[in-house]
């Protein structure tokens, strides 16, 4: 099969495109052929490496991925060759007291499809059955690609971790990127009011056309989390969405009122800042943190978006083979949404 894959770690030279030995599946698992793959910054990280992570080589990045089941292993019954899937990257043991207890985003043995094994941006890929899921016979497979990772994030963040409201107010820090712009039409799907601290007024523009509320330019308002409070009447917001982290999260807790809730998934800019813990106890801040969804969630969402009440924010596609040039776009943060790439 034709693949994207390294066997070093570096910038986006070290990508090859070639001929790697086509997967098989075992008891329980599926052979998928893959129609359409999308970027995560995640593929960024795992091609540059960091201090503790094991992979083996050549190793195959990415988590999101929709195509056709090729072939079903023993014991699967759910599935068929030629059923239309999205893959849900999130991939639990299956056996473990939190995968039974549909906690599958906390197994003990978690792993996430283009991190710590072999991903989608290949003609094919094996997966658990139980991490594919029907797609509607005229779904686009590059919007089902693009939704499933960032949406199925957002939602166990705000819907099911932060508990979010109708009514309530909240602050997505940052425009552009997959999870944020997901996050602005969770919010507004579940009768939020949305404000969004943006890099320029491209990227808040489209946080508009997603249906943001209050748009503040960063770029003007250096102290964002003041334009913040008299956004909101001096009061702060009820949710603060931060998923970039250092230079962003201690404004983020002087944004956010009282009994305010942090939500975070990531760090874009960096995992390492100062907290005033003042901000903490005097406000009762609550920091809430997430990785991925459990199986339900996934299913939930992804609904959504087969309904259209949801929809994937499209940057650009490529061809698979162009994967380095996608990654350096997404690398330098030019890109509004998600990138596909098209597998041919």
């Amino acid at each position: 099969m034709k693949a994207i894959f390294f066997d070093q770690h570096g910038g986006p030279e070290v990508l090859r495109y070639d001929e790697l030995d086509r997967p098989e599946p075992g008891s329980g698992e599926a052979l998928v052929r893959l129609h359409a793959a999308a970027l995560n910054r995640l593929d960024l990280w795992v091609r540059e490496g960091w201090p503790g992570l094991k992979i083996a080589y050549p190793h195959i990045s990415g988590a999101d991925g929709a195509g056709a089941v090729e072939i079903v292993g023993e014991g699967v019954s759910d599935f068929a060759q030629g059923d239309r899937v999205v893959i849900d990257g999130n991939i639990g043991c299956g056996v473990c007291d939190a995968c039974l207890a549909g906690r599958d985003n906390r197994c003990r043995d978690w792993h996430l499809l283009g991190e710590t094994m072999r991903g989608t941006l290949a003609e094919y890929v094996v997966v658990p059955a139980r991490n594919l899921l029907k797609l509607p016979d005229s779904f686009d497979y590059g919007q089902a690609a693009a939704a499933s990772l960032v949406f199925l994030t957002a939602w166990h963040s705000l819907i099911t971790r932060g508990r979010l409201q109708a009514g309530e107010t909240v602050l997505v820090v940052g425009a552009s990127g997959g999870v944020n712009t997901a996050s602005i039409q969770i919010a507004r799907l579940a009768g939020a009011t949305v404000l969004v601290v943006g890099a320029n007024a491209e990227k808040l523009a489209l946080a508009e056309s997603l249906g943001a509320h209050t748009l503040i330019d960063r770029s003007k308002e250096e102290n964002w989390s003041k334009a913040v409070y008299l956004a909101t009447n001096r009061q702060g917001v009820d949710v603060v969405v931060d998923n970039v982290g250092a230079g962003t999260m201690p404004l983020s807790m002087r944004a956010a009122g009282k009994g305010g809730r942090i939500l975070t998934v990531g760090n874009t800019a960096g995992p390492s800042f100062e907290i005033d813990n003042r901000f903490i106890f005097g406000k009762h801040l609550s920091i809430i943190g997430s990785t991925m969804s459990p199986i339900e969630d996934f299913r939930t969402v992804m609904g959504l978006i087969f309904s259209g009440k949801l929809k994937a924010v499209i940057d650009r596609r490529f061809p698979l083979q162009d994967a380095a040039e996608a990654q350096r776009r997404l690398e330098a943060g030019e890109q509004l949404g998600k990138i596909v790439l098209d597998i041919a």
